[in-house]
């Protein structure tokens, strides 16, 4: 009965071991991977919530300009004094100098 207990307890530790590697594997790719990525994203849509007219943007193609309107979805820019062009919220790519802040 002995020889039985000791077989189940062999066995249990062989599980531990086999499943051991699966664990550090998961929280390596969370630590190197996903972890970052989630940052990155959480600071790439705390960007476009602050944006405003008047800042100047990079878009995601290189194209620079000024804010001029702002929708939830759209933004307008002028590209220099007579060319606006309408882009998606998502197409920024950074802020260059931001506007003031206005003062109501």
């Amino acid at each position: 009965m002995n020889a039985f207990l000791a077989a189940g307890e062999a066995g249990s530790t062989n599980i531990f071991q086999m499943i051991w590697p699966f664990i550090l594997m998961f929280a390596v790719f969370y630590f190197l991977l996903i972890r970052p990525q989630q940052k990155k994203t959480k600071q790439r849509n705390s960007l476009l919530s602050q944006l405003k007219k008047g800042d100047k943007i990079q878009t995601i193609g290189g194209l620079q300009g000024t804010i001029v309107e702002l929708t939830d979805d759209t933004v307008v820019l002028r590209v220099n004094d007579t060319t606006k062009m309408t882009f998606d919220r998502s197409a920024i790519s950074s802020v260059l100098n931001s506007a003031p802040a206005a003062t109501e």
